[in-house]
């Protein structure tokens, strides 16, 4: 069946907003995701609910159906091949490639997807960590203990980066922090303040706004 590109970018919001929500995701959440109304949401979620891709509720939110699914998780593949390739191949930065990819997700054949795999060796992680689903549907394991989780004295593996904004992306680079990066948390200031780690001899004090957005895996 060939979708439109906005049903693409709805089912796609509403699986990656429901990989941290318990039940359903939200309109507001998956507005706010996309930067539409409300009332658009609702239209758009009644149609997919129509076309057995979601399910909804008023007071619980919507979730992809497994046909709902398997239709997101293609597209995340584009998606999450096409920045590893402009990074890799292309030489984008890694805060260039995720809008390069959001035009480009939808347009690629499977040929072309299939040759972007086979050329970068079949990879499972994107350049900011985060999964690329197997060819058949299968998504590899996901960091998901936030760096604001992680006790002093603990040493763990940056495992991916979930903010995309680019700025936030050079900072991150520029200070060193990027996913397979191992770090010692050596100083958590209490209400929410700043963590101080250590990277090899170096100490550096990460704000919490920043790394609530930083998660980690056992190095």
């Amino acid at each position: 069946m060939a979708l439109s590109q906005a049903i693409e970018d709805y089912i796609k919001a509403i699986y990656i907003l429901g990989v941290d929500t318990e039940g359903g995701v939200s309109t507001t959440k998956i507005a706010e995701a996309l930067e539409v109304s409300s009332a658009s949401v609702t239209n758009m979620i009644k149609k997919l609910a129509k076309m057995g891709l979601v399910r909804y509720e008023s007071y619980y939110g919507a979730e992809l159906t497994d046909s709902g699914k398997k239709i997101a998780l293609e597209i995340i593949r584009h998606h999450r091949l096409l920045e590893l390739y402009l990074k890799e191949v292309m030489g984008y930065s890694w805060d260039e490639v995720h809008d390069e990819a959001e035009k480009l997700e939808h347009h690629i054949s499977e040929q072309f997807e299939d040759k972007i795999a086979e050329l970068l060796n079949n990879p499972t992680h994107d350049p900011h960590g985060d999964p690329i689903p197997s060819k058949d549907g299968v998504m590899p394991e996901i960091a998901n203990e936030p760096l604001t989780e992680a006790e002093i004295g603990e040493q763990v593996m940056l495992g991916r980066v979930a903010n995309q904004d680019p700025e936030l992306l050079r900072y991150l680079e520029e200070i060193g922090l990027i996913p397979g990066i191992v770090l010692e948390v050596v100083k958590k200031a209490p209400f929410n303040g700043p963590i101080t780690i250590k990277i090899e001899d170096e100490e550096l004090v990460v704000g919490y706004e920043i790394a609530v957005n930083l998660f980690t895996i056992e190095p």
